[in-house]
Formats: C-alpha cells, structure tokens, sequence
C-alpha cells in the first residue's frame, strides 16, 4: 500500500499535475495540505472520476486538507476535537484498511516569538496531546503532512544559514521532538538513514535549481506499522513541472 503526503498549494491550480502524478504512481492514499479552496468549490467529481474517495476540510487562502483514497474512507475527524466552527482547517483523520491516518498542515508561525509562532508551539502540544488520548501505540497509526519544521541538521541545506531561524529554531525542533516521542518512526530516515533530501524549495532565489531546500513534509508511523516499510522516498519530479507547487510528495510504501 502506497501513502503520500505532498502540499500542493492549491488544489484547483494543480488538480492535472495531482491527478497526472496519481495515475503514473499508482498510490493509494494521498494526503493534501493547502487546498486554499473552501468546500463547495473542491474539486471533488474530478477526482472520484479518477476513482478515489475524498474526504476533506477546506478553507480559502493559506489552509485546507484532503485524504484522497482508492479504498474506503471511514471515521473521519475534522481538527481537534472541540475545535470552534471558525478555527484553520489544518487536521483531518481517518481510518483506511485499518490505518488510522492523521493529515496535518502544521502552522508556519510567520517569525520567532510573534503570536503567530506561539500558536505554531501550542498547536503542536495539542497534537501531541491528541495522539496521547486518541490512539494505540500499538496500532497501525501514521502522521503525515507538511510539518513546518526541518527537525534534524541534515534537514536543511546550510546549517549556519538556518540555525536559529523560523523552521529550524530550537523551540519548534523541541516542540516536533515531543510529538515524536509519543512513539513515532521517521519512516524516511528508517529507510535511508543519513541521506540527505529535501521536499521544499522556496520561490525565490534559484532554490530549486540549486537544491538550497528544507525537508519539511514527513512521513510518521506508530513502530509496528513502521516495520511494515518498505520504502519511502521524496518524488522530485513535481517540483520541476510548469507552475509548480514550491513542495513535492513524499511516499512511503507499507506490506499490508
């Protein structure tokens, strides 16, 4: 079973590259962040056209997340429980074939120590504390999405350049640590260990040509669904089309 993660700002300008990539690869599950579209306006005929289930959580501008599925898509859960109406839409749960998989578009906090990075710090202690009340640690559980942050040094492409700034400051690398410690596997570095790869390139300044990129988009399963890997990789191929996403997929590839 095939389950990719790829932030695609905005699912209405990459629906051909989306649903092109989908037919090439033959996943699974597709997970999407930044969908910067509002519900009613989802392109949701064209992709079960293409024989996939969706359930998704959409919102204008910068937020919105989909799981698009071939296999059934059941217990779907839309942000934290007890979230208000109005709250971004940046969390949606669901259980496919026995996985419980949680989509994240985890915030970007905009600069150090504003309101808007101590909202990224408590956002992530929620989701910490969702895990903890919400799943089995012994399940097949899987956590995807576009995290944010570079976690490890070698998830940047200079250290020195990065060190202290937004993505990679201690306070969010401490904060998605925590979150890791509920018991998750990195399921990239499980599979190809010191390899240094990255899933987002910026805009501006020849990032993408000279691969000065972050690996921000992640793929996190419980341990004994970790040991059902047997692959996962960052598919660049996206990132070099017309018009692309500035973040390209990662897959990861499970015995089930």
């Amino acid at each position: 079973m095939k389950i990719a993660t790829w932030n695609v700002n905005s699912i209405n300008m990459r629906l051909e590259q989306m649903l092109k990539w989908l037919a090439d690869t033959q996943t699974d599950v597709l997970c999407l962040q930044e969908t910067k579209c509002v519900d009613e306006k989802f392109p949701y005929q064209a992709i079960n056209d293409a024989g996939y289930q969706i359930a998704f959580y959409g919102q204008k501008s910068y937020n919105g997340v989909a799981i698009i599925s071939k296999h059934e898509i059941t217990d779907v859960q839309k942000n934290f429980p007890g979230d208000i109406d109005d709250s971004p839409k940046r969390l949606i749960a669901a259980t496919i074939n026995g996985i419980r998989i949680v989509n994240t578009y985890i915030p970007n906090g905009t600069e150090l120590w504003t309101d808007k990075f101590t909202f990224k710090l408590d956002w992530l202690q929620r989701l910490r504390k969702y895990f903890d009340e919400t799943c089995d640690l012994g399940g097949d559980v899987l956590l995807c999405g576009d995290f944010n942050v570079a976690p490890e040094e070698l998830d940047v492409w200079n250290v020195p350049a990065w060190t202290g700034r937004l993505h990679f400051s201690k306070p969010e690398r401490a904060a998605i640590h925590h979150v890791k410690q509920w018991g998750f596997v990195d399921v990239f570095r499980k599979m190809n260990g010191d390899l240094q790869e990255f899933s987002w390139w910026n805009y501006r300044e020849g990032a993408w040509q000279k691969n000065h990129g972050l690996r921000i988009d992640h793929i996190w399963t419980s341990p004994s669904f970790a040991d059902k890997c047997t692959g996962c990789w960052i598919d660049k191929s996206p990132r070099s089309l017309e018009r692309p996403s500035d973040h390209t997929p990662v897959v990861a590839e499970f015995s089930v």
